[in-house]
């Protein structure tokens, strides 16, 4: 056994500087998150883990800064070992569980805690593709509350949002009837830009109420979305389908025969980065996507009718 053991560490030490600081967050994340490494429970020390992973002590701390941003490690900075993150009374890993054993929660459910807990970052990174950002909207709700409280302090917001634009003909909410399309489409925009409006008030708000560097962007897609999806600091994508179904609806005072989506109870799939291959892939892959389709064929949107 201790000539198998000199013969891992002596290959590590090959190894040294050749692993990232975030695959080092990646690992220490799934082990929090998996319960290996438990709430209360102290951290190995730098030297042993920049040893166990075969980096510099550098590499190690700057991993447990980003584990610390998302309040999953306390006590980084101190001179004891970090500790394990937990919250009074919950005996499992903080946060909302995500990964293949995570049970997949209507979007207003599962939204809201998620995102809040991203707000605990320093530097909160957003990005949401949707139909109408009506979710998104109230799960900002919650953070920009705690913030004005006091009690979540992030340095920088970065959100950004991929909407259908108004120059398409929307696969749904649309009209059985397509005579009535028109009137349809406009309901749909007044919709779309009045939750954009709001989210983008909210958050620009706190530029001035507590000096947050805050950039909200919108950009218009040529297609109506299938899916919404989200992205959270670049380590969670949160998935769901639309399905649409044919009913009626009231329109004005009309009621209309259509086929329309409600994205406010679609089930939301959780997947993390270190959870796994599968989930670290699924994250990695969710924004390449995002970020194609934002920098190729999205446009410039303005929220005005």
């Amino acid at each position: 056994m201790e000539t198998e053991n000199a013969s891992v560490k002596g290959r590590q030490g090959a190894a040294r500087s050749q692993r990232s600081h975030r695959e080092v967050a990646d690992e220490l994340r799934a082990r929090i998150r998996s319960g290996v490494l438990r709430p209360g429970q102290r951290m190995p020390t730098q030297a042993r883990l920049a040893d166990e992973f075969g980096v510099e002590r550098g590499a190690v701390r700057r991993a447990l800064r980003i584990l610390e941003s998302e309040r999953l490690l306390t006590n980084v900075s101190k001179g004891s070992p970090a500790t394990v993150a937990g919250r009074p009374g919950q005996p499992g890993p903080p946060g909302p569980p995500a990964g293949p054993g995570a049970v997949p929660q209507p979007s207003m459910a599962g939204l809201p805690p998620r995102v809040t807990e991203a707000f605990a970052a320093e530097h909160v990174q957003l990005d949401a593709l949707c139909l109408t950002a009506v979710s998104l909207t109230a799960a900002i709700g919650e953070p920009v509350r705690q913030i004005h409280a006091g009690q979540l302090k992030p340095a920088k917001i970065d959100v950004r949002v991929l909407l259908p634009s108004r120059d398409i003909d929307l696969a749904f909410p649309s009209p059985v009837d397509a005579s009535a399309t028109g009137r349809l489409q406009r309901r749909w925009l007044a919709h779309r830009n009045a939750q954009g409006q709001v989210l983008r008030h909210n958050l620009l708000t706190l530029r001035s109420t507590h000096g947050i560097d805050v950039h909200v962007t919108f950009r218009a897609l040529p297609f109506t979305p299938p899916v919404k999806l989200y992205l959270l600091n670049g380590s969670q994508a949160l998935f769901a389908y639309y399905t649409v179904q044919r009913g009626e609806q009231t329109v004005g005072q009309e009621s209309m025969d259509m086929y329309d989506a409600e994205g406010t109870r679609s089930a939301l799939f959780a997947f993390e980065r270190g959870a796994g291959p599968r989930d670290t892939t699924f994250v990695d892959q969710s924004r390449r996507w995002f970020d194609a389709l934002w920098d190729t064929i999205s446009s410039e949107l303005v929220l005005t009718s």
